[in-house]
């Protein structure tokens, strides 16, 4: 089997290229350059791992919630949940991270719901849980944008008493509807810089960054942001490294707050953070109500 037979498909220069190197070096060429491109043809199976099951609803766990489905402008078909608070000052949408679904995030609304004392809609983003369509980039912030427009027209939420929250790979999406629309506050759980410093972090020796076309730039989407910031990470976090929520943090407009959670990986942080994390939850939130101006 010759080179040409490996990758038909390649371009001629680079062809041409391995066909002058040593026979060892164009062998690992190959194999390296085969790993890039089909990394970079799967970016979407490393990057998004949605579930379809719904598992339990707030209703399990003692919370009366509204289930609604909505529509994006490119018309697919999302499903969500409003859980409201009889003292609720603001609203809380809520971004999700990159795996399951709205389901997965019950116990912790419910914790929300309790100690922070505000109305929380949950979402799924397109080919999460029992919302249509195929995840993408472009296509979360597309449901962003109808999550926020359904919260506002639906239950008459004012865009100065809504607060944007996003976790992991939510907090990419946050930060682009925080660019997008007017709010109260935007808080950042476990913040990464870019989907290219992902990629740097966790495969070191492959450099695919550049080749992704998924990008969710959030340090500089963060840059733009004129709202309160309060960004929040475990600094045991084995997924997101802890110093890319600084550097998300770093590159962010006053006035911004950072919490470090002792001791937190992940998936833990609202656990692991206890009475401390809703605390900062909750002054942060009550802080922006408290600033935003009166309704008329």
């Amino acid at each position: 089997m010759t080179v040409t037979d490996i990758m038909p498909a390649w371009p001629t220069p680079l062809r041409q290229l391995l066909l002058t190197l040593p026979d060892i070096f164009r062998s690992l060429s190959i194999v390296a350059l085969a790993a890039l491109l089909t990394a970079c043809r799967m970016e979407a199976n490393f990057i998004f791992y949605p579930s379809a099951t719904i598992e339990q609803t707030p209703r399990q766990v003692g919370l009366e919630f509204e289930d609604v489905f909505f529509a994006t402008r490119d018309n697919v078909r999302l499903n969500g949940w409003f859980i409201p608070h009889r003292e609720a000052r603001s609203t809380l949408v809520w971004f999700h991270g990159n795996a399951g679904n709205i389901s997965h995030r019950v116990e912790n609304i419910k914790l929300l719901h309790d100690k922070v004392r505000v109305n929380v809609f949950i979402f799924d983003y397109r080919g999460y849980g029992r919302s249509q369509g195929q995840i993408s980039e472009e296509g979360s912030y597309l449901d962003g944008e109808a999550a926020l427009e359904f919260v506002s027209k639906r239950f008459a939420v004012e865009r100065n008493r809504t607060i944007l929250f996003g976790r992991s790979l939510g907090a990419a999406v946050a930060t682009e509807m925080a660019n997008r629309f007017e709010s109260q506050g935007l808080i950042l759980e476990s913040p990464f810089v870019s989907i290219r410093e992902m990629a740097r972090a966790v495969f070191p020796f492959l450099p695919i960054g550049p080749l992704l076309k998924t990008r969710y730039d959030v340090r500089e989407k963060i840059r733009r942001i004129k709202t309160p910031l309060l960004v929040l990470h475990g600094d045991r976090d084995e997924v997101v490294p802890f110093a890319q929520g600084k550097m998300v943090f770093d590159a962010a407009p006053e006035p911004k707050t950072f919490f470090t959670i002792s001791g937190a990986g992940h998936n833990d942080t609202y656990l692991i953070g206890g009475e401390r994390y809703f605390q900062q939850l909750k002054m942060f939130i009550d802080g922006a109500a408290s600033a935003a101006p009166k309704e008329r």
